[in-house]
């Protein structure tokens, strides 16, 4: 308050001013007049030092190679469709199951993120409702929400596969928020509040946006990050969603569109930001000594990385970059031969802009703090560029789907099967999804 927001800084002294508001005292804060900026805090550990306490592979056996992605489906996707988030569900998995070649009497395992959590908008009903939709008895199920991030199911389902206990795992995630949005609105449905939310709304900062925000912009200062930086991951998305039917937003975007978006929080604009819709990915996990007899060429895993390097705190973690990134992305390339220079596709969680270049940064596509270089004028990360990113449009305009749609994605460019925004000899893949909440990343590579 009683500020210019251009002459604010970093490490600018402040202090508290109470607001009365009938019975509620509000805490607002103004500059300290005169007063030299503070000390910035540092990170508990270096960015460039995360692979330092990367623990070394326990066995010369990957359980990777003993699994296969071999479905894919989708339902449609969409902004207030309007339809009961378990027909969503039902939707994909069909499409999955018959994408492989299976039936429903193959299926032996269901996974799922976040699992029947009182979220809204957030899921159909997990296992349970999936498991009685469908009538399909699995020998293992899971649906947890501290697991490698929101496309953690498949990884979860890998290691059931790889020890036996099933053969082919159907793993998905269904959103709903655009229609939950909008059936608050009409007052069909309460919103779903639980605690924390009632002690966070009235200071406003309740959205992942106003945490990566704030990485954003220690990036900015300590690296020469700039908007327009941020400005050609958006840019890319869209360029790519206009050569995918089924994106939401596939209109073109000009920088000045971008920067002149409504603001967010600083510095984040309109579409800085994902697209809340609602839709459903199913994926399926199979036994690799099945994966080669069914409908379509399976995509093999060449490896993961999970490991939780810093303190999942969102406050106690990585100042510059989104946490739970830069730990998961220095253990994959612990678990395999290949570089980042082997890499054709990148299909990299982009809940926000400032997810992506994180992701970007952390798997060595280049250095840390080198992200405006690399990413200056879009070239790098063009569908026929050093790094194809997010070609189907990816969550900042395909929609939300919580990294599953990215999944889906990496998929279709390894079998050769997208498009006009096929990626040329697309043999290896990378898939990364979350982040702030524990993540995890996927290498895969083509069967050819």
């Amino acid at each position: 308050m009683e500020c210019d927001p251009d002459e604010l800084e970093l490490g600018q002294q402040v202090e508290v001013v109470f607001e009365q508001a009938e019975d509620v005292w509000f805490p607002l804060f103004r500059p300290v007049s005169g007063a030299e900026p503070g000390r910035l805090p540092v990170d508990e550990i270096a960015p460039e030092r995360f692979g330092e306490y990367v623990r070394p592979m326990l066995t010369t056996e990957k359980f990777e190679e003993k699994v296969a992605l071999t479905g894919i489906g989708m339902s449609p996707i969409g902004r207030r469709l309007m339809q009961p988030p378990l027909a969503l569900t039902v939707q994909a998995c069909e499409a999955a199951i018959a994408d492989a070649g299976l039936t429903f009497a193959d299926i032996d395992g269901l996974s799922t993120y976040p699992g029947a959590i009182n979220v809204g908008g957030f899921g159909e009903g997990g296992v349970t409702a999936l498991e009685a939709a469908l009538g399909i008895r699995p020998t293992w199920h899971n649906g947890a929400m501290e697991t490698f991030g929101p496309g953690g199911s498949v990884i979860a389902a890998m290691l059931a596969v790889a020890c036996g206990l099933a053969r082919h795992v159907l793993c998905f995630r269904t959103l709903w928020e655009a229609t939950h949005g909008e059936l608050m609105k009409q007052s069909k449905i309460a919103p779903s509040m639980g605690r924390m939310s009632g002690w966070q709304m009235p200071f406003g900062a309740t959205s992942a946006a106003h945490t990566l925000a704030m990485n954003a912009q220690r990036h900015f200062q300590r690296y020469g990050t700039t908007k327009e930086t941020l400005g050609w991951i958006a840019l890319n998305q869209r360029a790519n969603a206009e050569l995918n039917p089924t994106a939401i937003y596939r209109s073109p975007m000009t920088m000045e569109d971008y920067l002149d978006a409504r603001p967010i929080t600083t510095p984040f604009g309109l579409y800085d930001c994902d697209v809340p819709c609602d839709g459903a990915i199913a994926v399926i996990v199979s036994a690799a000594d099945a994966a080669r007899d069914l409908a379509k060429p399976p995509v093999l895993v060449e490896a993961v990385g999970t490991q939780i390097v810093e303190r999942i705190d969102w406050d106690q973690s990585t100042l510059t970059h989104e946490p739970q990134v830069l730990g998961q992305a220095a253990h994959v390339w612990t678990r395999t031969s290949l570089r980042p220079a082997d890499v054709d596709v990148a299909e990299l969680y982009d809940g926000f802009t400032m997810n992506c270049l994180s992701w970007i940064e952390a798997l060595g596509f280049c250095g840390i703090g080198e992200a405006r270089e690399f990413l200056d004028g879009g070239k790098n990360i063009a569908r026929d560029g050093q790094l194809p990113l997010n070609t189907h449009g990816g969550q900042l305009s395909h929609g939300r789907t919580h990294g599953m749609g990215l999944l889906h994605e990496a998929v279709t460019q390894l079998r050769g099967e997208a498009g006009d925004r096929q990626v040329a000899d697309a043999r290896v893949g990378v898939v990364s999804s979350g982040g702030l909440t524990p993540s995890g990343v996927i290498l895969l590579r083509a069967d050819r």
